[in-house]
């Protein structure tokens, strides 16, 4: 039997970030088994210190990504579109051209939110702007979400049954850890940015120094996205003393490896998060995870079962939680393998596709 046609939209690495991460994995991933994927990149930023800058190149690139798109719509009949959106005015604008484009070749389209703030960006905006988005959200045929927690982001928008749920799912092959050591080592691995919550790490770091000192290191895999805020977390650095580490995501050969020779993982995000992978990572790793309560991240991150879940901006609570590892061993190896156990029951790829493939065929018979 001929296998269904899934066109799949969205920017592949580099640079490095949540949604190209996801797009890599989805056509790399077992749906290939099940479907024909055909791809369209959209990718229009070189560089993370590109995106949300305008130029008259990315205009002729984006023209060059919605012929390519008609080209292949045309040529391969997709059977099934699937469209990331945004989650502001500008990028909405962009994907909603994807959208009518496909609504005019009268292709089913499935959109995909990668993160958890479009309900608080849309009803900020004017009327005018809602009710474009309600007409482009009208052509499609459903929306998929990255946690059950996340589904009312599109009450009133769409019906109850065209909100479907796929958390993020990978399959990783974490290496033997090469190091041991007494010094307890605590790993951040995303994005450095102070919606992530590098500043608050920095800021529990000077904290736990003053009781814990000689007993931890933090290492830090990231980019950093802005200069002042690079200047300000070295200075607090340099002033204090502290035994921090940084990695350039570049040079990080195998992050798997960096993961597999931590001790716990903090990523505490200020901001609406979607599902990020790098928590997925951490507990395919089988570490302790200390986090924030944005997105779907307590869908994965249960408190007091396999990390901690703590406040956002609140450098003094991480530092209260990192303490707690760092002074029980037994402890991180207990969560670390409930996060290794929930990692395997509902994270992996094979869960993913499962979920897609069941989300796919709904759309497609409908």
């Amino acid at each position: 039997m001929k296998r269904k046609v899934i066109l799949i939209l969205g920017k592949v690495p580099p640079p490095y970030m949540g949604p190209s991460i996801a797009t890599e994995i989805l056509l790399k991933s077992g749906l290939q088994e099940h479907y024909e994927l055909i791809h369209v990149d959209t990718k229009v930023n070189a560089d993370l210190k590109d995106i949300g800058k305008w130029s008259f190149d990315k205009i002729k690139n984006y023209y060059h990504i919605w012929k390519g798109l008609i080209e292949k719509i045309k040529t391969h009949q997709p059977d099934l579109v699937l469209i990331p959106i945004s989650q502001s005015t500008i990028g909405f604008i962009k994907d909603s051209i994807f959208i009518l484009i496909a609504k005019f070749y009268k292709r089913k389209t499935l959109l995909h939110l990668r993160g958890s703030d479009f309900r608080n960006w849309l009803f900020k905006t004017n009327k005018l702007n809602q009710w474009y988005v309600r007409l482009c959200l009208n052509t499609t045929n459903g929306i998929i979400v990255l946690g059950q927690n996340l589904r009312p982001i599109f009450k009133n928008l769409y019906e109850e049954d065209k909100i479907f749920v796929a958390p993020n799912g990978s399959n990783y092959t974490i290496p033997p850890r090469t190091r041991e050591s007494n010094i307890v080592r605590i790993l951040y691995l995303g994005n450095l940015q102070s919606s992530k919550g590098i500043e608050d790490v920095i800021d529990a770091i000077v904290l736990l120094q003053k009781s814990h000192a000689n007993k931890f290191e933090l290492e830090v895999i990231g980019g950093w996205r802005k200069e002042n805020i690079k200047q300000k977390c070295l200075r607090i650095i340099d002033d204090s003393k502290l035994p921090v580490h940084f990695t350039p995501p570049e040079l990080s050969k195998n992050k798997l490896q960096e993961l597999s020779n931590a001790d716990i993982f903090v990523f505490p995000p200020r901001e609406p998060e979607g599902h990020p992978w790098v928590i997925i990572e951490a507990m395919a790793a089988s570490l302790p995870i200390i986090s924030t309560n944005q997105g779907a991240i307590i869908e994965s991150v249960e408190n007091g079962k396999n990390g901690f879940i703590v406040a956002s901006a609140n450098p003094q609570s991480i530092a209260e939680k990192m303490a707690i590892f760092i002074d029980n061993q037994e402890l991180r190896q207990r969560m670390g393998a409930a996060s290794r156990k929930s990692y395997e029951n509902n994270f992996t790829e094979n869960v993913m596709v499962k979920n897609l493939s069941r989300i796919f065929n709904i759309v497609i018979s409908q």
